[in-house]
This record gives C-alpha cells, sequence and structure tokens, in this order.
C-alpha cells in the first residue's frame, strides 16, 4: 500500500498516543510515515497519564527542537493525544504545519465518551471533576489546517464529540474501524499521507 501513497522529504511529525497508551500503541503509523519519508517521532514522554505542567512545558520544547530541525511540524495526536496536539498547536501555531486528530474528545460535552470510565479507572474509582469552562473554550480549533478523523463505530469517544466546528482550516474525515484500532487503520494512514502531502 505504501508504494500507492504520496511521499514526504523529511518533514517533521510528532505524534501523541491516547490515554493509558505510550509509544508501542502509535509505533505502525509512525514506522508507516517514516517509510513514506517523514521524520516521524512519538512524543517522548512514554505512557500518557494526562496533562500537567512538567508536560506541557517538555511537549513544548519538543515542539521548538524539531522546528529548529526539520521547519514546520506536523502533529498527530489519538484520543487524548489529539486534544495535547490541538493544544500545542494553540500556543506555538507559528511552529506547526498542521494538525490531525483521530477519534479525539474535542467537542459536544467532555463526559460524551466511554474514556470517563477509564479515568475512574486510572484514578482507583475516584471521581475527577470535568473543567467544563475549560473544555469549552478548547473546542475553538487552533489557526492552522486541523483534519479530525472519526469513526461512528469508535466505541469509546461518540464519533459527533470528535468533529471539529465547520471553519475555513478544518475538515471532517469518516472512517471505519474502532477506537483503538485508529493508529494502525489503512483508511486513516492513506488520509494522513494525503493530508501531509498538502503544500498547506
Amino acid at each position: 500500500m505504501l508504494s500507492t501513497l504520496p511521499r514526504g522529504e523529511g518533514q517533521a511529525v510528532l505524534i501523541v498516543p491516547g490515554f493509558s497508551t505510550g509509544p508501542r500503541s502509535i509505533e505502525p503509523l509512525r514506522a508507516a510515515l517514516c517509510a513514506l519519508g517523514y521524520h516521524a517521532v512519538d512524543w517522548g514522554a512514554g505512557r500518557n497519564l494526562g496533562m500537567s505542567a512538567a508536560l506541557k512545558n517538555q511537549l513544548a520544547e519538543s515542539l521548538r527542537a524539531l522546528h529548529a530541525t526539520h521547519g514546520p511540524v506536523s502533529l498527530i495526536g489519538w484520543s487524548l493525544g489529539g486534544v495535547f496536539v490541538r493544544e500545542m498547536a494553540r500556543h506555538q501555531p507559528q511552529l506547526v504545519r498542521r494538525v490531525i486528530t483521530l477519534g479525539s474528545p474535542i467537542n459536544g460535552h467532555p463526559d460524551a465518551n466511554n474514556m470517563v470510565l477509564l479515568f475512574r479507572l486510572a484514578t482507583r474509582g475516584q471521581t475527577v471533576k470535568t473543567d467544563l469552562e475549560g473544555f469549552a473554550r478548547r473546542i475553538t480549533p487552533p489557526p492552522v489546517p486541523c483534519t479530525a478523523i472519526h469513526s461512528r463505530r469508535d466505541g469509546i469517544v461518540a464519533w459527533q464529540a470528535s468533529l471539529e466546528d465547520p471553519a475555513p482550516n478544518t475538515e471532517n474525515l469518516e472512517v471505519g474501524g474502532s477506537h483503538f484500532g485508529l493508529p494502525c487503520n489503512l483508511q486513516v494512514l492513506r488520509l494522513i499521507a494525503e493530508r501531509l502531502a498538502r503544500a498547506s
């Protein structure tokens, strides 16, 4: 399949995994993009257990370092990772080429998904207060081209919550498959390769 896809020329791509997963979960996607000629890297922070001030600074520095070496960086985030990359682009849009989210809870109500159950498991059943105001502020897309890929058969995140609001810089694309299969979904790979090949 790779031979049928547009190729890159060493452009940087930073990929962030979903909640409770790490680099292995996104390795099929990263390896495929490297094979297509991109400088694709994982986020370098191990397992995704949520955001912190230290992690925010680490991601900002990683983005600056990639940009300094390779120019504008494309950001890809799976599930919660998509929330992270949108915020990275919001805070440093001058360093970002585009954002692609995969089944990410970026719209609607933050609890309109089964990720709430995963959070409860991770916090040993403790109630996690939802920051509704913060979530509402994050619905507006960052000022870069944004592609939201979703599946109606996701099973974890409500597909409606994975959509960008209509805007000149946003698009929503549907694929088949499950939430956990998105990082190794061939439809997803094709859509990503086609978007990364665009001039802007």
